[in-house]
């Protein structure tokens, strides 16, 4: 069961939180898939922190050590951006079901190995790359159908109560994978998170997700939805601001994760149980700081939360670094948990609230890509510098880059989306045409045509500048805009879309947001409203009997 990062919203009244916090479990389907995530994602922590601590015994170097979990979140990094075009165009129970099962199966083969003992360092790394790679894939899935196990009205709630489900698991498991070692054995927990991912399966062949509506164009191809998954993340502003606070924050938040298993066997010269309870306490403070977000939220905003936590997670790092008691290890494994979750509540909501519904598994798939391929990197400078310099000298610098990231990005703002309405508008008109157009043809050329007084001229350009972003965002590309040389106030806006069932979908992609943005450009016009021009690629068709022919003999 592959663990994906949590996204607390935000709260209403406490009246209402408190008729309100299980609402969610009244509907059977979420109920029963939530138990059976927390079971597996217990499993999967308990393989997590046995893997860190198993590398520990192969191989003892602080670069083996944390090239575990560059294994582990460098398929997040790979696969999440394809993963979630297909969990935007494709049947999720179903996709989920094959994700599973292939991620048991990978989980049990690793968990034989253990048991026989035949597991050396290259096989430990690369079967952590297979199973976080399964877990990868169905990562956006995982994400996407929470909407269709509540109605809307209790989405907030079904997403606070995955939160608390993801901190449970993340503070019993490691705690459990550490203390059952000495008494069952290392290959123990790898064999419980194969087990424990069967439930999860159950869960979802019982679960029957409501149907499909029939009037949806078809599904995208992969390859289109990745360019449109992408295009809209280029030039989503709101979602990029959030990405550069990502990379500024988990580039060093990175650090004790990769170097926590060493801190507890080198350091503190503790044993497996020590280093499950540094990471149940990571868990643990997690779950405690997530009580007082909602209050921290509203006296600090987004941006000020974001660097608070990245400002415990600095004093985190120095106490490791510090760390060699037991006492003062649990210390900066507490306080980690509390920032750590006040940092990755904050983003994430960014990014939700940065995304349409069309597009949201994608944009949160490049919003976790950039997330683990900051983890993934970090970990590995970090193991790197451990061997050369130590690990105390490691916590430091990366205490000392975080607190400098502060200053450095603070003009990327966060949750600049929560205000702007994403719901789609519906108010283009469909395409007039005079044949039957194909779904495949294409490119399609979209012409606008604007007359505006000479006098308009650059407040009319600023904002169509500013429409720009929103065409591009929906799927156009080789945008431009053109001035008549012979008519003063006459402009020409052309876009290209990759295929006729593209420039359908743009329609449908255009939100109330965007309908106000146009209405503004179309204010400048003059006479009448703009005319639009729809253009198809031709080809040419050569004559019969003009084509060359083969000379008889």
């Amino acid at each position: 069961m592959s663990e994906v990062p949590d996204a607390p919203q935000p709260t209403a009244s406490p009246e209402h939180q408190a008729k309100s916090a299980f609402a969610a479990f009244r509907h059977p389907a979420f109920l029963v898939i939530w138990m059976a995530t927390v079971v597996a994602n217990i499993g999967s922590w308990m393989y997590s922190a046995a893997s860190g601590w198993l590398m520990t015994s192969l191989h003892g170097d602080a670069l083996s050590v944390a090239l575990v979990q560059v294994a582990s979140s460098l398929p997040i990094f790979l696969f999440a951006i394809p993963a979630g075009a297909l969990a935007d165009i494709l049947d999720k129970r179903r996709f989920l079901i094959i994700g599973e099962t292939a991620y048991t199966l990978i989980s049990a083969a690793f968990a034989v190995l253990v048991w026989r003992g035949l597991v050396t360092p290259s096989v430990l790394l690369a079967f952590t790359f297979l199973i976080g790679a399964a877990g990868a894939v169905t990562a956006p899935a995982w994400q996407a159908i929470v909407p269709l196990l509540v109605p809307q009205r209790d989405l907030q709630t079904g997403v606070a109560a995955n939160s608390v489900g993801v901190n449970v698991s993340r503070a019993i498991g490691p705690a459990l994978g550490g203390a059952i070692i000495p008494g069952f054995g290392i290959a123990a927990p790898f064999w419980i998170n194969a087990i424990s991912d069967v439930a999860v399966i159950l869960a979802l062949v019982w679960w029957r997700p409501p149907r499909r509506d029939p009037g949806r164009l078809p599904p995208e191809r992969l390859g289109g939805a990745i360019r449109a998954g992408l295009r809209n993340a280029r030039h989503n502003s709101f979602l990029r601001s959030t990405l550069v606070r990502t990379v500024a924050f988990f580039l060093f938040a990175s650090a004790y994760w990769a170097l926590l298993p060493l801190v507890a066997r080198n350091q503190v010269a503790g044993g497996s149980e020590l280093y499950g309870l540094l990471l149940g306490t990571i868990g643990a403070g997690a779950i405690g700081g997530a009580f007082g977000l909602p209050w921290l939220k509203t006296q600090l905003g987004p941006d000020r939360l974001v660097a608070a936590g990245t400002l415990g997670t600095a004093i985190a790092l120095v106490l490791f670094g510090l760390a060699r008691t037991t006492p003062a290890a649990l210390a900066a494994s507490a306080l980690a948990g509390v920032s750590w979750i006040a940092v990755l509540s904050a983003l994430n909501v960014s990014a939700q609230v940065a995304l349409p519904d069309w597009v949201r598994a994608r944009g949160l798939a490049v919003f976790v890509t950039i997330m683990f391929g900051a983890t993934t990197l970090g970990s590995a400078v970090w193991g790197q510098l451990a061997d050369v310099l130590g690990l105390p000298a490691s916590h430091f610098l990366a205490a000392a880059g975080a607190v400098l990231a502060i200053p450095l990005t603070w003009r990327w703002k966060l949750q600049t989306g929560a205000g702007v309405d994403l719901m789609p508008s519906m108010h283009w008109a469909p395409p007039v045409t005079t044949r039957t157009v194909t779904e495949d043809e294409g490119p399609v050329l979209v012409t606008i045509e604007y007359r505006i007084k000479p006098g308009d001229r650059h407040a009319f350009l600023r904002a169509l500048a500013r429409l720009s972003r929103e065409r591009r965002r929906d799927g156009a590309y080789r945008w431009g805009v053109f001035e008549d040389t012979a008519q003063p106030g006459r402009y020409l806006e052309t876009f290209l879309n990759d295929s006729w069932i593209e420039h359908l979908r743009q329609h449908r992609r255009v939100t109330r947001a965007d309908q106000a943005v146009q209405r503004h450009v179309d204010s400048f016009q003059t006479n009448g409203a703009p005319i639009t021009t729809h253009y198809i690629a031709a080809e040419a068709i050569e004559p019969r009997g003009r084509g060359t022919s083969r000379k008889s003999g």
